[in-house]
């Protein structure tokens, strides 16, 4: 296998996974006349992303495509570089609706091919793979983008609810990972772009991302107003439709709400706000996912649990995570499990387990590594765990420590 081509490894590692070309090729968003390219030689693989996401739909360490390491990574997990934040950034920084207005635009991508690619990105982000989404993210942005600039007609609005998304999506990621100013532009672009596509339900989920950024930012105040201000817009009742994708919208931003009331420290509004939220859970009868919010009862009993973290009550956090059901909790994604793994090490951490703390950070590792290896957060409850053990720490702890690059 090492001798064989590149291209001919692609073919072997696909038909071992029962993959067709086709099946394949939509999974990278691909051709089939492409990837029968690649598996013949005929076409080079010289882009790192690409080799990467190959790699990540046959489930496979990208040594066994490369044969080394490659030149800019140590490893197949590695969350983001300052090249691939570059990238990010040249992609946010383009204009190509207001080149449009002025020139023609070139003839957009079909919109069957990138909502293919956005649904693809999003279950990349609620999988909790965060390297594969960034190396993705600049490709994906000048697409959407182009769509949203050279469609018009009935087509227009759904260009516009495409790139919507495709901001969303890097808000999201890009704030996870710490690029808070990035985070916050992509979600800005994205509440204006929701506008025009006219979804008010896309600009009230816009909106927690917006929040979210602020928060991240240490802006909360301001996040608690607007996320709270456009909930009530959206609040079940009043003329509106009660549908389950409003509910979801509407609970989402009264979640997003409660956290960035818990960051100011207000607990009655915090209490207020999920109160709001669980009536809104009930009425939706059950954990969805419309507009890819996960919202439903157990995703509210996750930010009860986060929000008591940010009050600095762990041991609520605690309590109130033994309260969810374990199927409801299996049922979840893996990037909202092990986000509430790491805030649950979070609030064992404040109460002084921290052997208990390690032991969330391991799960959640095992669930998504990126969501514990590439956040700043997790490396300070894992700096946390480190300085408080007794003597050595256990085997686990310490190798993933190395793997965080976090040091005793």
């Amino acid at each position: 296998m090492d001798e064989l081509p590149i291209g001919r490894r692609v073919a072997y590692w696909r038909s071992r996974r029962k993959m067709s070309q086709q099946v394949f090729a939509d999974r990278l968003g691909k051709s089939k006349s492409w990837v029968d390219k690649v598996e013949r030689g005929v076409r080079r693989l010289d882009k790192f992303s690409v080799v990467y996401e190959i790699a990540d739909i046959l489930e496979l360490d990208v040594q066994l495509l490369l044969g080394k390491d490659p030149e800019r990574r140590s490893d197949a997990l590695t969350c983001i570089d300052q090249i691939e934040v570059e990238e990010i950034r040249a992609a946010l920084e383009r204009y190509d609706s207001m080149s449009a207005y002025f020139d023609a635009a070139p003839y957009p991508p079909p919109l069957a091919d990138l909502r293919k690619a956005v649904n693809h990105a999003w279950l990349t982000y609620q999988y909790g793979r965060y390297g594969l989404l960034t190396r993705a993210l600049p490709k994906l942005l000048r697409e959407a983008q182009a769509a949203d600039a050279g469609h018009d007609g009935d087509q227009a609005r759904e260009a516009a609810h495409l790139l919507g998304q495709v901001y969303q999506i890097a808000s999201s990621v890009l704030r996870k990972l710490g690029e808070c100013d990035l985070a916050w532009l992509a979600a800005d672009r994205s509440m204006a772009v929701a506008q025009r596509a006219d979804d008010p339900l896309l600009a009230g989920i816009a909106t927690t991302r917006v929040c979210n950024a602020l928060v991240a930012m240490g802006r909360p105040r301001p996040a608690l107003e607007l996320n709270v201000r456009i909930a009530n817009r959206l609040a079940p009742g009043g003329g509106n439709d009660v549908t389950p994708e409003r509910l979801s919208v509407y609970g989402m931003l009264l979640l997003q709400g409660a956290m960035a009331a818990a960051r100011t420290g207000d607990s009655a509004t915090v209490d207020d706000l999920l109160g709001g939220a669980h009536e809104a859970a009930t009425l939706l009868g059950g954990d969805q996912n419309h507009y890819w919010t996960s919202f439903g009862p157990t995703n509210l009993q996750l930010h009860r649990a986060a929000a008591a973290v940010e009050l600095g009550d762990g041991g609520r956090a605690v309590e109130t995570h033994h309260g969810i059901p374990e199927p409801a909790f299996n049922a979840l994604l893996p990037e909202r499990r092990a986000h509430h793994l790491l805030d649950l090490a979070r609030g064992y951490a404040q109460i002084g387990d921290v052997a208990h703390a390690g032991e969330m950070l391991l799960r959640g590792d095992r669930l998504a590594p990126s969501e514990i290896r590439c956040r700043p957060i997790a490396h300070e409850v894992m700096s946390d765990v480190l300085r408080r053990t007794r003597g050595a720490p256990p085997s686990p702890i310490a190798e993933l420590a190395e793997h965080m690059g976090v040091g005793v």
